[in-house]
Parts: structure tokens; sequence; C-alpha cells
């Protein structure tokens, strides 16, 4: 078989050697036996938010296993086709099954990253929060950088983006900002953005033409379900107002509307400034509050269940996991997964599913990358 060929079919097998090693093959079948006979019970729906979680698992663990299944046999029925036409010497079949194949790999790139979004908030809208480091306007444009890049990833995918809050740099960019995007899968896939991002250029605002490093941490956290109870007491809570900053109307600027939170036992802050009153806006900021404290309940589950990988995961301002360089070369490069891009304004632009996916990849397998940074 072709050299080409035999790459599709490695890309493929790696593929869904990772979604079964993943679901944890044996037991996913059995579980999903168990499931079918559970919705076949007519008492199931006596209880319809259980019902409701049995047939979301049931309907998750179908897809992921009937795809696999479906991809194992396409890559089975190529390779055979294949090996048919060469024993022929039909050369256009064969271009036909090496084509089939390089579809069948890509497919199976997505669909791995579809499998993988399994965990307990995954299939949430998501809140990201983007702050800009040291380093006055350079870093606070570069902030707004990433605002952008995460918004045009959103749309990208047909997510709705609603910007909770807001605070502009002086001269440009912003100092921090929080938007929610709204989508399926949203917070599996931007989960792993979470960290500290750094871009290498020559600064527009240098007029000696200097190249410059900035830094901006980006916080990714899902957005809290109404079932889900989160308990916030009242007495832990400092509760400031303040005029907002952002775009919003000919009103936005004449009250204090604008509402932060901070947590006193955790030292978590949110603010909230999208709407017009301080009563919604307090409302809000006890949505993103209640958000926070759920992800990191939910990094507490995670890092018990993967206690060796998930101290190199901590999440902080010394943890850098993706550099951004567009001079004198240009090189976008993940220092968790050793990840690349020779293309940043793609990458600027929104196109981070490369990233994504080896990110997710990696905390299924654990393994440790030693990936040395870009200067």
């Amino acid at each position: 078989m072709r050299a080409e060929a035999q790459a599709h079919v490695d890309q493929i097998n790696q593929a869904v050697a990772l979604v079964r090693r993943f679901l944890d093959w044996d037991r996913a079948l059995r579980r999903l036996d168990e499931l079918n006979n559970r919705v076949e019970d007519p008492k199931l729906w006596d209880d319809p938010a259980a019902a409701q979680e049995v047939m979301r698992e049931r309907r998750r663990l179908d897809e992921a296993i009937s795809t696999t299944q479906a991809i194992e046999r396409e890559r089975d029925d190529t390779v055979e086709l294949i090996e048919m036409a060469e024993a022929e010497g039909d050369e256009g079949m064969i271009d036909e099954g090496v084509e089939s194949l390089a579809a069948l790999a890509e497919r199976a790139e997505k669909d791995k990253i579809t499998a993988l979004l399994a965990g307990e908030a995954d299939a949430s809208n998501t809140y990201v929060e983007i702050n800009a480091g040291a380093g006055g306007t350079e870093s606070n444009d570069w902030a707004g950088m990433l605002q952008r890049m995460y918004m045009r990833w959103a749309e990208r995918h047909g997510m709705k983006v609603e910007l909770i809050d807001y605070h502009g740099g002086e001269q440009a960019g912003i100092k921090s900002a929080t938007i929610l995007i709204k989508g399926e899968n949203a917070y599996g896939y931007a989960k792993t953005e979470s960290g500290v991002h750094r871009l290498v250029r020559i600064s527009p605002y240098d007029s000696a033409a200097r190249r410059h490093t900035s830094f901006a941490s980006v916080w990714v956290y899902p957005e809290v379900d109404e079932n889900i109870d989160i308990e916030v007491l009242e007495k832990d809570l400092k509760i400031d107002t303040y005029r907002s900053s952002g775009a919003g109307g000919q009103h936005v600027n004449t009250t204090d509307s604008a509402v932060r939170i901070t947590h006193m036992p955790t030292g978590i802050i949110v603010a909230c400034q999208n709407q017009r009153s301080q009563h919604k806006n307090k409302a809000g900021a006890m949505k993103q509050l209640k958000a926070r404290l759920y992800e990191q309940e939910l990094q507490k589950r995670e890092a018990e269940a993967m206690a060796g990988y998930a101290a190199k995961t901590e999440i902080g301002w010394g943890h850098q996991i993706r550099s951004y360089v567009l001079q004198p070369y240009q090189l976008v490069k993940d220092l968790r997964t050793g990840a690349t891009s020779t293309a940043p304004d793609d990458v600027l632009d929104g196109d981070l599913d490369k990233f994504m996916a080896a990110a997710l990849a990696q905390r299924v397998t654990g393994e440790a990358v030693e990936v040395e940074d870009v200067d």
C-alpha cells in the first residue's frame, strides 16, 4: 500500500484507539446495554429529571460507539479495496481509495473530539474571562486580540456571544473582559484554553519599532445549569457597585449600575455590567460566581481522577500554555502539546480547533510532552 494511504490509516487508527481508551471500550459496551434496558422500563419516567439524564448518557454513548464502529468498518473496506486495486494494477481505483482514506481520517479526527467531550459540564455554555498582564498599552492590545480571537472562534462554530463585562485600555485593547459563549459543547471545547498566553511582536506602539513580549491570562468556566445547586452564603460576599465602562447606550454611564462581587472564602472576583439595572447586573454576577465555584469543584474532581497529570495543568500567571510569535518569523506553539501553526493570522482569527483537539487528547493519554518555548 502506498505510503500516503498508510499514513491516513495510521491517523485513523490513532483516533480510534484514543476514543476506545477514553470510553474504556468494554465497559462502555456493557454500560450501553444497561442503559438500553433501563429505557425500556416503563417506570423510568416516574422521575423525569433522572430519565432525561439516562437518555442523555445513552445518546452520547450510542453515538460514540456507533461512530467508532462505522469508521473502523469503512477503514477496513477501503483498505481491502485498495489492496484489490493494487493487485489488478488499477491506478484510478487506488487514487479513489487514497482520497477516501484521507476524507475518513479527517472525519475520524472530528469525531474523536466530539467523543472526548463527555465531561460533566462539557455540553454547557461557557464564560471566557481575559485579563491583560503588566505592560500597559501593549498588553491591553494583546488582551483585546485574544477577546476577538475567541469571539471569532465561537462565530466559526455557529455559537452566540454575549459581552458580560468590559474594561477598556487607556489607549487600545482591554484591561479585562468577560464573554459568554452559547452553543453545544462550548465549555468542552474551550476549557483547554485556560492559562497564560504570550505574544511576541514588533510593537506598533513603540516608535523605535522594538520587539515586545506581552502576556494575558484566559480563564474558562462553564455556565451553571439551573438544576445544579451551588450554595453561596450572603455573609461570604463583598458587593461593590461602579459605573459601567463599556458600550451600552446613552444611560450606561449615568448610574452605578455595574456590580462586582468578591467571594471572601475563595478570593474569586466576578463583575457584570451588560445590563442597565443594578439588580440585573447583580443577578448576572451571582450567576458567574456560581459558575466559577462549580468550575472549581470540577477541577477538584478532575484532579482526583487524574492526579498525576493534573499537577502539570495547574492554571496561574506562572503557567504559560501558548506562544504567538508575529515577528521576526511567524509561529504559534502550544507549550503543553507541541502543536504548532505557521499561520498566526488564521489562529488569531479563530482557527483554534487543532490546538483544542491536541489538548483534549492529552487529557486522555496523560502524556507529558517536553516542549521548548520559542524566542
